[in-house]
């Protein structure tokens, strides 16, 4: 295994943590009465992953299910990390 594929592996893996984080947090995010640290790192999320996940946005609309939106664009990019990641581990 490179030192390059090493350190790329271990930075995606940081990112899909992140990804996992802002789905968690929005899942938080619809409940009434959270405290306040929950919006800080709900935006600290938002803020390094939807420079990934715009793009991607832009070309795969959220599906619409009568009032539930499903976002396809991060279920693409979590996707994508995920693959990318066990690429970069093996080489």
């Amino acid at each position: 295994m490179s030192i390059i594929g090493s350190l790329l592996g271990y930075a995606l893996t940081v990112f899909l943590l992140l990804l996992i984080a802002r789905m968690v947090l929005d899942w938080a995010g619809l409940v009434a009465d959270v405290p306040r640290w929950v919006g800080r790192a709900r935006a600290l999320t938002h803020v390094v992953t939807e420079p990934v996940i715009r793009p991607v946005r832009r070309v795969l609309r959220p599906v619409r299910a009568g009032g539930l939106s499903i976002d396809l664009a991060f279920t693409a990019v979590f996707i994508g990390v995920v693959i990318l990641r066990s690429i970069a581990f093996s080489l």
